[in-house]
């Protein structure tokens, strides 16, 4: 007896995307900013922000690959600019690997990367209009609060955080794609194994997950996890399709001055003011249906 495939996170979230654009009228693309290469030591330049013609912005992470290379070259799909948001948005499936224009474009990766962008600007779009935001962030790891007794597995070296995590006194398990790291190191044990987080109890994963669409297969191992947390500019969108996945709680950025944020973002200067973190539980958020039913 054959089964349906399983819906994926993407595939969800661009089906509530095409009722929101709709209710929206339909925004377009304004622009793309892109940053200037990360100065050493900084993460300045690690996600570019896509604009609608009404001011709305989505941002993504860019330095997966050769991304960022790729978009401050100019190699950018014909016809973002004006073309609808909803799209581009259509591009974070993976199934469309075309160009805006309906021509072969072979931008792959790429194309899903703007096509995330695109649904984060569309998510805050209709937010803004409903008159909700989501609450500040009380820290940088959305709450996940590792301790003694605690086993943390988290998907990818969180760099600069790792020595922090460490001292928490929790085990440490990293999930990673390089098998050049595999092994012990101080105080963590890094793996290729993604069932490896099957043992752990509390689960940080960033939203590059959406972008290199390994998502769903990470989410079917953390099922057993008290809490899992997603954090990361990328995951600024519309959060049901990840809610309804296991995922408890999403730590992002929310913009509040979007000619202030983009102005620094493409200078590689500081955006403190243009912008703020955000931590949003599962059960804080009203759902999109609810916030489109305000407009």
């Amino acid at each position: 007896m054959s089964t349906a495939p399983t819906s994926s996170v993407a595939a969800d979230t661009l089906a509530a995307l095409r009722r929101i654009a709709a209710a929206l009228g339909q925004p377009r693309v304004k622009a793309l900013h892109v940053p200037p290469p990360p100065a050493e030591g900084t993460r300045r330049g690690e996600f570019a922000a896509l604009e609608l013609d009404d001011g709305d912005l989505g941002l993504v992470y860019v330095l997966l690959g050769d991304t960022l290379a790729r978009l401050r070259s100019g190699d950018i799909p014909a016809g973002l600019v004006g073309c609808t948001a909803l799209r581009v948005a259509e591009g974070m499936t993976g199934h469309d690997t075309q160009d805006t224009q309906g021509d072969p474009g072979g931008h792959g990766d790429l194309t899903r990367t703007l096509g995330w962008a695109a649904g984060q600007a569309l998510a805050h779009s209709l937010m803004r209009r409903a008159g909700w935001q989501p609450p500040p962030a009380d820290d940088s790891l959305a709450g996940l609060a590792p301790g003694p007794g605690d086993h943390l597995g988290l998907v990818g070296l969180f760099g600069p955080l790792m020595e922090r995590l460490v001292q928490t006194g929790a085990r440490v398990t990293v999930v990673e794609l390089r098998a050049d790291l595999v092994g012990r190191h101080a105080g963590y044990e890094v793996t290729l194994d993604t069932a490896a987080l099957a043992a752990c109890n509390k689960v940080l994963a960033t939203g590059t997950l959406l972008i290199n669409d390994t998502l769903d297969a990470v989410l079917a191992h953390t099922r057993g996890a008290r809490r899992v947390a997603m954090v990361g500019p990328t995951v600024g969108g519309l959060p049901d399709a990840l809610f309804a996945r296991g995922v408890h709680v999403l730590g992002g950025t929310w913009v509040t001055d979007p000619a202030a944020f983009t102005a620094a973002l493409v200078a590689g200067a500081e955006r403190r003011d243009a912008a703020r973190k955000f931590t949003l539980v599962r059960g804080d958020w009203p759902g999109w249906p609810a916030l489109l039913a305000r407009l």
